[in-house]
């Protein structure tokens, strides 16, 4: 019987779906505190990666086809156990061979969203094996891996586990769906065997132009945890293993899809386990791969550091939450669960300020650069002037105490917001998104940016965290709207998006929400009126806004 509890687990609580495969397959979405993302099915299909849907590992597909492609995508695990002296081969959660054991799947998904955990326990091998997702800002994407012996007898088993369909840097998310055969053509999988580091990159950058395009990043998978494994970077000796013969290491495939496999015969005493980790990431350059490759040789202690990482993260990720009033304690701690999930949510797409009411020169001067080069050349030494933090009210003054109506305007629709994104849910074509949160030098970046309807519903709630900026909020709404009440598609920190009409696609007509925009600004100017009664009418007189300018007829 399908039954939700919550347990703990590895020193964490989880909320735990005994009995997950009675239920149909849903969607999830994978947390993150820094630029990862996770889209995963109940059955364990999935696709993942970095900053937007360019930087994946494993395809951007929709739901349907996630959860559809379970035994060919993401991960994947086949044990060989003796059972009556024969020889049996078991893969959990795989489709393949469920009418042969009697078993139970369990999924588990931590408080604060940021780990999922597969289980599955074959009571006629009586064994457990379970394995948890998780990301570390340093690492990427971290799959532990957990087998147990529950029989009162030891037992050797032949364990090859690992992940496949692993895409190479460099593959458009357009280009996977359209010519994902092209794609695998071009593919290139080699293994740098001391580390046990698989690299994952293509030949060439798959262009059709007469001209050179070097491919010179690329993802790459490694594990710990197991001694001295015979690795597979293809899934093309799956049915060697499952009929009882050798494997035969690989260390170079061209012209297939991607996999990394680790295989090797394991002892458990009874009631014993076993646990080995794999590590996944994206875009990495020459010198990483390098650093990467002698850590994996000489660090002894990187299993520790990906452990600790992953936990930093996860405290990261509270205190986000914590600084958008997301923690709550009550008698019920299935609604404080619940009020969690809905914060981050909400702070994923519209964004939260970066430091409370604290702003860094530097963030407001590229910003000015972008929004108006004329204001930002001639304001220089006004903002030179600031110091390197200062607070929202330093800025105000600045403002104030300028002359000039358009540096008082971008000054008043400065939003210090970081950690938005659009949706990202793959299973809507309108939904694209970029998480962006440092740049390639590690830097930090400040952005924001959203669907119309979105970032201003979100940032509706977000105002009661932080309700001295809900005049910038009002500022920005009002700037990105035309003078007849027409809205863009997207808002953004350096401005905003129209739709751009395609004849041929349906789903290019996506802007333009009047009944929206009106419910919207109402509500923010509620909120201002009841925070602090007067001021907005201090600015009917003054003239510091703008009506947006609509590149073609409407």
């Amino acid at each position: 019987m399908v039954e939700l509890h919550e347990v703990e687990l590895d020193n964490e609580s989880y909320f735990r779906i005994s009995h997950s495969e009675a239920m149909r397959p849903f969607f999830m979405s994978i947390v993150s505190d820094s630029d990862h993302w996770m889209f995963v099915s109940s059955n364990g299909g999935l696709t993942a990666g970095r900053k937007n849907s360019e930087y994946a590992i494993f395809p951007y597909y929709t739901d349907d086809k996630l959860t559809e492609s379970v035994d060919v995508t993401g991960p994947k695990t086949l044990l060989r156990v003796t059972r009556d002296g024969q020889p049996v081969v078991w893969e959990p959660f795989s489709p393949r061979g469920e009418d042969r054991f009697r078993f139970t799947r369990n999924l588990y998904k931590n408080r604060y969203g940021n780990k999922v955990v597969f289980e599955e326990i074959n009571h006629d091998l009586e064994l457990s094996f379970r394995y948890r997702w998780s990301s570390s800002d340093t690492y990427g994407f971290v799959r532990r891996a957990r087998l147990v012996n529950l029989s009162d007898t030891d037992r050797d088993i032949a364990v090859l586990d690992g992940l496949q369909n692993i895409l190479p840097y460099g593959v458009p998310s357009d280009l996977q769906m359209r010519s994902s055969n092209l794609v695998d053509a071009y593919k290139r999988s080699e293994l740098h065997r001391a580390g046990g580091l698989g690299i994952f990159a293509l030949s060439a950058i798959i262009v059709d132009k007469a001209e050179p395009s070097e491919a010179l990043k690329a993802n790459v998978a490694w594990s710990l945890g197991l001694d001295d494994p015979t690795y597979l970077l293809s899934s093309l000796q799956l049915d060697a293993f499952r009929d009882n013969e050798p494997l035969r290491e690989e260390t170079d495939v061209k012209g297939e899809k991607g996999a990394y496999f680790a295989h090797q015969r394991l002892s458990l005493p009874a009631g014993g386990e076993r646990e080995w980790m794999q590590v996944l990431n994206v875009n990495q350059n020459h010198a990483a791969v390098a650093q990467l490759i002698h850590d994996l040789e000489h660090d002894a202690a990187l299993a520790t550091r990906v452990r600790e990482d992953i936990e930093r993260g996860t405290r990261r990720l509270i205190a986000l939450d914590a600084a958008a009033d997301g923690l709550q304690l009550t008698a019920d701690r299935l609604r404080d669960t619940r009020h969690f999930s809905n914060v981050l949510f909400n702070i994923m797409r519209g964004g939260t300020f970066d430091d409370n009411y604290r702003i860094e020169r530097w963030d407001l001067k590229e910003y000015l650069a972008k929004a108006n080069p004329t204001v930002a050349m001639a304001r220089q030494s006004r903002v030179d002037e600031l110091p390197g933090q200062f607070s929202l009210a330093d800025l105000k003054a600045a403002a104030a105490a300028s002359s000039d109506p358009d540096f008082q305007r971008l000054c008043l629709e400065y939003l210090p917001l970081k950690f938005s994104r659009r949706h990202g849910d793959p299973s809507r074509p309108w939904n694209r998104f970029s998480i962006n949160t440092r740049a390639e030098d590690g830097s930090k970046i400040l952005d924001y940016e959203g669907n119309w309807r979105d970032i201003f519903q979100n940032w509706e709630a977000l105002a009661h965290s932080y309700p001295d900026f809900i005049e910038g909020m009002i500022s920005k709404f009002l700037n990105a709207s035309t003078f007849d009440g027409y809205n863009p598609y997207r808002v953004t920190k350096d401005g905003f998006d129209w739709e751009t009409i395609e004849p041929d696609d349906p789903w290019s007509y996506i802007g333009y929400w009047g009944d929206h925009q009106i419910i919207y600004l109402l509500k923010f100017l509620e909120f201002s009126e009841k925070h602090r009664p007067g001021a907005l009418e201090s600015y009917f007189d003054r003239d510091l806004f703008v009506y947006a300018n609509v590149p073609y007829k409407i």
